[in-house]
């Protein structure tokens, strides 16, 4: 379910999943509406359940507007997550900066706890960490895929002993068909 683009044989532009866009969309839009609808028969006061419905509606809203606000930024129409430049001297490009592919120690997604959002952590030679954030539109399979298939082959040989031990072939295999080259 890549959502990866070429419009030069070497500029690679990752965007988010379609079908990301479309599961969170409807968990959000899903949440809100059913926090609301909770409040508005908890006020009714029609059920013995009435309190336990305003409860629930009032403790669940802020949480799915607190994670709504956080993910709205990724729903720009055309928004590219991040560009991959391919060949020997090939780098990653983002709105956090530029990182060249030797020049790559680590790289991982990870979820934030402040906002639960998966962010793409790159930590470089020059002690310097880039995040790039996904909003959650890139799948962690998705992301396995990209690195082992554009970034792997340019990374040094250090880079990627880490990325083999993150990485199982075999799931990615299994789950998406992919297998390195």
């Amino acid at each position: 379910m890549l959502n990866v683009y070429s419009e030069s044989e070497n500029a690679i532009h990752v965007k988010g999943s379609k079908f990301m866009y479309g599961w969170i969309l409807l968990t959000l839009n899903g949440g809100v509406f059913a926090c609301l609808f909770l409040i508005t028969h908890g006020l009714k006061f029609d059920s013995s359940y009435s309190l336990i419905y305003l409860g629930g509606g009032i403790m669940c809203l802020p949480f799915f507007l607190y994670i709504t606000l956080w993910t709205l930024q990724g729903f720009i129409p055309g928004k590219v997550l991040l560009t991959i430049y391919q060949g020997e001297n090939g780098t990653i490009k983002s709105k956090k900066g530029i990182v060249n592919f030797k020049n790559i120690r680590n790289i991982d997604i990870v979820r934030n706890p402040f906002n639960l959002i998966n962010d793409v952590i790159i930590d470089t030679f020059d002690n310097k960490t880039i995040k790039i954030r996904t909003y959650n539109l890139l799948d962690e399979l998705d992301f396995q895929v990209i690195v082992d298939q554009y970034i792997y082959p340019y990374m040094t040989e250090n880079s990627r002993k880490v990325w083999d031990r993150k990485v199982d072939l075999v799931k990615l295999k299994e789950i998406t068909k992919y297998e390195r080259g």
